[in-house]
């Protein structure tokens, strides 16, 4: 099971940078999180964290980091799960920093060394429209 960007940053509603909607699927994603737990599935958590130099951001994003601010930097309350998302000891926590969990990830060399061949994915996206 995947778990995507179920970070403060992009769930609290007070976050500059919450992804619409997202705040009213965290009970759903727990109960999803405890179901794929009870039947030994393993919980991938795809987190986005940023160098706080801003060293890996994106350049169209650029504008919404300055000074050591902004959404999802290294330990940072934003990058922490929402309220009653908690990554165990048996989970996989994979770190992304641009859209993508599969761009410049190790997650195909993951799922393909654990014999993953189906997956659930549960959590939050931002959709761009143009």
């Amino acid at each position: 099971m995947l778990v995507i960007d179920m970070q403060n940053d992009y769930v609290l509603l007070e976050s500059r940078t919450r992804i619409v909607g997202a705040n009213a699927i965290v009970s759903s994603v727990i109960e999803a999180v405890s179901v794929a737990r009870e039947h030994g599935i393993l919980v991938i958590w795809v987190v986005r964290e940023h160098d706080k130099k801003g060293r890996d951001f994106e350049l169209f994003r650029r504008h919404l980091y300055t000074d050591g601010v902004g959404p999802a930097l290294q330990r940072s309350k934003g990058t922490e799960l929402v309220e009653g998302l908690v990554i165990q000891d048996y989970d996989y926590k994979l770190v992304k920093t641009r859209f993508s969990a599969f761009f410049a990830t190790n997650l195909d060399l993951l799922l393909k060394s654990c014999g993953i061949n189906n997956l659930v994915v549960v959590g939050t996206c931002r959709i761009y429209i143009s």
